[in-house]
């Protein structure tokens, strides 16, 4: 009887480091096998810098094979067609199939732009900076903007969970069109489902509300909060403002030259509609330990996961997966994992804290929210220059971590246990 078979599908911010850190944990007891679409790693937080010409792709990609290969892990870059819960198997692209002992689910999203009429840059009107060809496109699309100017709408849509990115596209549109001296004709308006601006899915996080709303006005940035988009043709975006009690407050068509609106996210195909596998919009449904109640030896982290909302929003506001978080139950997984091997019950809570560089180019703001979920223990906020550079730093920390196969370094450990900041709990 050969070792037990453990997969991991996906090799995004989660399941990259969820291949290092579990093959530390598990040693030689089990083989890790590694199955994503594409054979590439994007340091995906870099590319609203993309989008404006501050990095190129190459900079913020790694090839995973030799560095899979260095650390004994098995890889499959053909992408899963189908999970097959029930029998242990994964249907893959290819036509072949892969058989595991344990599943981790570590796919990330699937960007539905078809929600919307119009939305998106696959045949829609909007730019996205979700994945590096869109922010390339982006990059395109702003490079001929700057050409003929224009209004600009930034944002996301109803139903989206990921508003820090949209932050910083807005605000790093805005210190590149300065630096430009083209900022005075391109007038810029903020778009999103929150209740407020700086609610981040979050319900906030220190003073998130006055820090950005300040930010925005420092900045000419107008705003419209509990949006709602109809539908986006050529050169306008219609948008619904919906009041407390659900109905439409005002409405709104706003022309643009060029925008970007984040989407909303669901599971991806390939997990989507199976019975006790995922909720209706397709995440994986997992206990404390992140693991799935109807398949135990199924885990899932990272934004494929399903999170309650923090609370009822007029319009449908998403719980972001922070790239703190996901480390959390990335260590939670591994741990888990290494004690079913030894026989044992897993145990392993993640922490779920967050901690967020939100960066504008010239300056930032940052967060910890200890738990992400309200009520919290710790819930700072602050902003500076240094959220900029500490932005820049961990760019280049991270994607160095993944071209050496490190999960977690022990002056990494180190730091975090000074600043009171654990990824397990108890």
């Amino acid at each position: 009887m050969g070792k037990p078979r453990i997969v991991i599908m996906g090799a995004g911010l989660g399941g990259s480091i969820a291949a290092f850190e579990i093959k530390d944990a598990v040693g030689d007891r089990a083989d890790v096998t590694v199955v994503s679409q594409g054979d590439v790693f994007h340091f995906v937080p870099s590319n609203p810098w993309v989008a404006v010409g501050w990095r190129t792709r190459d900079a913020i990609e790694v090839a995973l094979p030799p560095v899979y290969r260095k650390r004994r892990i098995d890889f499959n870059g053909v992408g899963v067609r189908r999970v097959h819960p029930d029998q242990n198997r994964l249907e893959l692209n290819d036509g072949s199939e892969l058989s595991y002992d344990y599943l981790v689910i570590a796919t990330g999203p699937e960007l539905a732009f078809d929600e919307i009429p119009g939305l998106g840059p696959n045949g829609g009107h909007t730019q996205s900076i979700c994945h590096v060809d869109h922010a390339e496109a982006a990059n395109k699309a702003f490079e001929r903007f700057t050409e003929t100017l224009g209004p600009i709408v930034v944002g996301a849509v109803q139903g989206a969970s990921c508003f820090g990115p949209a932050y910083e596209f807005a605000m790093i549109l805005d210190t590149e069109l300065r630096r430009r001296r083209l900022r005075d004709r391109a007038p810029m308006t903020f778009v999103t489902p929150e209740p407020y601006i700086g609610h981040l899915g979050l319900d906030g996080v220190g003073d998130t509300k006055s820090l950005l709303e300040s930010e925005m006005r420092d900045r000419h940035i107008k705003w419209i909060t509990n949006a709602r988009v109809s539908s986006t043709e050529p050169g306008m975006m219609h948008v619904e403002e919906v009041a407390e009690d659900g109905s439409v407050k005002a409405k709104h068509d706003l022309p643009f030259a060029y925008s970007m609106m984040l989407p909303a996210f669901r599971g991806v195909e390939a997990v989507r509609g199976i019975e006790g596998l995922t909720n209706p919009r397709g995440f994986i449904v997992v206990d404390k330990q992140q693991r799935n109640p109807a398949f135990p030896n199924v885990f899932a982290l990272g934004v494929c996961v399903a999170i309650a909302p923090t609370g009822p929003t007029p319009v449908p506001a998403g719980v972001p997966k922070t790239g703190f978080m996901i480390e959390s139950m990335v260590s939670a997984v591994a741990a888990n994992l290494r004690q079913l091997l030894e026989g044992a019950t897993p145990t392993n809570e993640a922490t779920w804290n967050a901690i967020c560089l939100a960066d504008f180019g010239d300056g930032g703001v940052a967060f910890v929210a200890q738990p992400q979920i309200p009520p919290r223990n710790i819930n700072w906020s602050s902003s500076g220059k240094w959220v900029h550079l500490a932005k820049v730093g961990f760019e280049k920390y991270f994607i160095g971590k993944v071209r050496r196969g490190e999960s977690e370094p022990f002056y990494e450990k180190l730091a975090l246990e000074v600043m009171g900041i654990p990824k397990l709990k108890g």
